[in-house]
């Protein structure tokens, strides 16, 4: 029983991974100045990589790892492609959503920390999870230069 509860709290972990990696990805693709869509592409191998570890986890426990995002990832990306076709993709725009994906990443990191999770899992979801926390403060602060340059 315990195995099973592991298996979804991960499983939830990668559909996050999987769309910070996507949203990462689309916002990369979008962005203007190098240096974002370099950081961006950078954060999209992180969430490959997390999400990688937690199929392997996944699969030690018995269970079929995820290999999607969430619906509501998909949601939000398509969100970002209407809003950006509309008012112009800016990379302050860019990195506004990426933070807000890194948001609701934390909050799902932080949600599985407080699920009874193995020992071993639990440590390799507590360094994802800081992981997690300096990619948005990155963003944040990167997204708080612009802003200050753009204003």
């Amino acid at each position: 029983m315990k195995d099973k509860h592991t298996i979804n709290t991960l499983n939830n972990l990668i559909e996050t991974c999987k769309d910070g990696e996507y949203g990462f990805q689309a916002s990369a693709e979008h962005a203007q100045d190098p240096r974002i869509q370099q950081l961006f592409q950078s954060r999209a191998r992180d969430c490959r990589e997390a999400a990688a570890e937690l199929q392997t986890l996944v699969m030690q426990h018995g269970g079929k790892p995820e290999d999607s995002g969430t619906a509501t990832g998909k949601v939000h990306r398509g969100w970002v492609a209407v809003m950006g076709s509309l008012a112009g993709y800016t990379d302050l725009a860019m990195l506004e959503e990426t933070e807000r994906g890194e948001d609701a990443a934390l909050a799902r990191y932080r949600a599985a920390l407080k699920e009874d999770l193995p020992a071993g899992v639990a440590s390799i979801v507590e360094a994802q999870m800081q992981g997690v926390q300096r990619n948005h403060d990155q963003i944040k602060s990167l997204r708080d230069q612009v802003r200050a340059t753009t204003v």
